[in-house]
């Protein structure tokens, strides 16, 4: 008998306010992001390097005004992303080389300024070399980056970038599941004669 004023009081308070009254907007949503299951397939025999890539990718020429003839984008339309490759030719210079692993970490510490995070690690990867994968949080344009080397011949570095101004905590799904691919492309990863 004793609850019955509270819960009097409870009924009277739901009974006399009406709906309008009591709208209260949804925060804001994220829309569902449905990611197929990864199928792969061959790079065409056309560049110094060979590597399986998603099917749901699309191989696009680097149109950059001081893109060189074997950078390629692993575009993949329906996220607004790409996967940007840069190769170089070593030329058994090692001068040469640190050069071009000097730009390469360069390029991710200039994240540093909206990076709450860079984590560096290094690979091994199925074919016996190495890789350096960069994984990068925060607001930054380029989630997770990449350098292999054999050393002497081959040098390629890949980013990963968006073509959209979503924030990337709600591009988190899409970002680890490219960096399966970027896995699986770098364990995939022969050197050719061109």
């Amino acid at each position: 008998m004793r609850y019955f004023p509270v819960l009097f009081i409870a009924l009277l308070a739901s009974c006399g306010s009406d709906a309008s009254d009591s709208y209260v907007p949804k925060p804001k949503g994220y829309p569902r992001i449905d990611l197929p299951i990864a199928r792969y397939k061959p790079l065409e025999p056309t560049h110094p390097y060979q590597f399986e890539y998603n099917q749901i990718a699309r191989i696009l020429p680097d149109t950059f005004a001081r893109s060189e003839p074997d950078w390629i984008f692993v575009n993949y339309p329906a996220f607004h992303a790409s996967v940007q490759l840069t190769y170089k030719p070593v030329r058994n210079d090692v001068n040469r080389l640190r050069a071009m692993l000097e730009d390469s970490y360069k390029l991710a510490a200039r994240h540093n300024v909206k990076a709450y995070s860079i984590e560096q690690r290094k690979i091994r990867l199925k074919s016996g070399l190495e890789a350096s994968l960069i994984d990068l949080a925060g607001e930054v344009p380029s989630q997770v980056q990449f350098v292999t080397t054999d050393s002497t011949t081959n040098f390629l570095r890949g980013a990963l970038y968006f073509n959209t101004a979503t924030d990337n905590d709600s591009l988190q799904p899409i970002i680890t599941y490219i960096r399966h691919d970027i896995l699986h492309l770098l364990n995939t990863l022969k050197w050719r004669k061109k």
